[in-house]
């Protein structure tokens, strides 16, 4: 137990030191800085959105902006600093020690750091997120997981800004899925983890942006704005009685699955859930709203 807690406080104490120095060091030697690149592709995107907005009618400073851009920082940053890296860091401690009798020893069970960087890249990408599509449809066919998923669901006017909202729960299951299914099972160079991440940042920006792309053809390979808002559509046809279009970066999980949904140009339809209008509002009031006892449950 004083392993665990003296790797805590260790943990704490690094990462406490590497974001302050990525507050002071804007453009580092060894690489980007993850904290001014998620500055500079929001207002890249948001400059894209006032140019040439979908929907005209819809403010630059829509419906709870400033709300989701609070969620964008603490779920990237504060939530990071206080809690989730000391916290995972034991985590991964005590999974790696609990699985030693069973003969884990650490390391990988297939090695794919000797390919070449660019299959790796490309695999990473692919597997990486397959893996978070999956736990996309988990959190909404698992009642206790939507009602944390519900956080991202309360958007009811959409931009970039609010790829951002969501509770910090799913940061713990979707990290937690992804430790054991790629760290544990693949080997992968550590700096491809940054680009696969960060590219899905800017993806997951645009798919949430007020936009109107669809990409042509690649439609049925990237997931964009026309087919991710109807993932928000407050209505959901019987066909798909727990929501559709799950894609994080890729759309070709849901043409595969099934789990395809684009009627029609879903730049105006009702975006929530069912009696979102007694949901909570505040950030702090959504933080503890999956713990909360609700009268009417989704299904």
């Amino acid at each position: 137990m004083i392993d665990y807690i003296d790797l805590f406080t260790k943990t704490y104490k690094n990462y406490a030191s590497y974001f302050l120095n990525t507050l002071k060091n804007p453009f580092p030697e060894n690489g980007v800085n993850f904290f001014y690149f998620v500055i500079f592709i929001s207002l890249l995107v948001w400059i894209l959105e006032l140019i040439n907005p979908w929907r005209k009618y819809q403010k630059a400073f829509r419906k709870d902006f400033f709300l989701d851009t609070f969620y964008m920082f603490f779920n990237f940053f504060l939530f990071n600093l206080l809690l989730y890296t000391a916290l995972s860091s034991v985590t991964v401690q005590f999974l790696n020690d609990a699985l030693k009798p069973l003969g884990y020893e650490g390391g990988n069970l297939i090695d794919l750091s000797k390919l070449h960087w660019a299959w790796q890249l490309f695999l990473f990408f692919i597997i990486a997120d397959f893996i978070q599509w999956c736990v996309h449809v988990m959190l909404h066919r698992v009642p206790f997981l939507w009602n944390i998923h519900k956080v991202h669901h309360s958007v009811k006017e959409m931009g970039f800004a609010a790829h951002m909202r969501y509770h910090f729960g799913e940061t713990l299951v979707y990290n937690s899925v992804k430790y054991i299914s790629l760290s544990m099972l693949f080997g992968f160079e550590l700096h491809l983890a940054f680009i696969v991440y960060t590219s899905a940042v800017a993806i997951g920006h645009l798919n949430h942006a007020n936009i109107g792309w669809d990409y042509g053809p690649l439609k049925y390979i990237f997931n964009n704005p026309k087919m991710h808002i109807w993932h928000h559509a407050k209505e959901l046809p019987k066909s798909h009685p727990y929501g559709m279009n799950y894609g994080i970066s890729l759309s070709i999980w849901d043409y595969l699955f099934k789990t395809n949904y684009i009627p029609y140009d879903g730049r105006d339809i009702e975006l929530g859930f069912e009696d979102d209008e007694h949901y909570a509002k505040g950030f702090f009031q959504q933080l503890i709203a999956p713990f909360r006892k609700t009268k009417k449950p989704k299904h």
